[in-house]
């Protein structure tokens, strides 16, 4: 485990049946043997106030460290309102404070999304991506997991049971430790 790409995970939904856990979960079991996947519960973060970004609260600090910790990120989210949910949002924010404290500076980044819908959270991505621009993350571009009508793809019991939406979740793992060695982060 020592010598393994280590990447830290976490999701957007906090719901029971989560599509969006249910993809992390996926990924964890399609990992390649070269790594290993942490996933991270961003349910108890509180709001961003900047007030506290001297003494953050202790779930923020664990949050901040496993990134930075990690040697890759991998994001999940659902689309909420053509964007990313509000805590995920604010996880990020927490994650990027205080000033010259980016968890995310210079960090291979993955990201994948799934609707019920024909857009698959395409647009909450998007905004993702814009984000990580910011936050001088570096994203991998391809292979790109984005599930369309993810309640037929995940059973009731939030096992990702589409063969092609799992074939495609071990291609971006594969392309995210491939990102992660060119860019010599292990």
């Amino acid at each position: 485990m020592g010598n393994k790409i280590r990447i830290f995970g976490f999701g957007g939904s906090f719901r029971k049946g989560s599509y969006t856990k249910a993809l992390l979960h996926a990924a964890k079991e399609l990992v390649p043997e070269d790594a290993e996947l942490e996933i991270f519960d961003i349910g108890g973060i509180p709001l961003f106030n900047q007030d506290l970004e001297k003494n953050m609260p202790a779930e923020v600090r664990r949050f901040k460290d496993g990134i930075k910790a990690a040697d890759a990120v991998l994001i999940s989210t659902p689309e909420y309102n053509y964007s990313v949910p509000g805590f995920l949002k604010n996880a990020i924010d927490w994650a990027s404070r205080p000033y010259n404290d980016n968890s995310f500076e210079d960090k291979p980044v993955a990201v994948m999304s799934g609707s019920g819908g024909t857009f698959g959270g395409s647009r909450a991505q998007y905004h993702l991506r814009q984000m990580m621009v910011f936050l001088n993350a570096h994203m991998i571009n391809k292979p790109e997991v984005i599930v369309t009508f993810i309640n037929e793809k995940v059973s009731p019991e939030g096992v990702v049971t589409d063969q092609k939406t799992r074939e495609k979740i071990k291609e971006m793992l594969e392309a995210l430790v491939s990102w992660t060695n060119r860019l010599g982060r292990r």
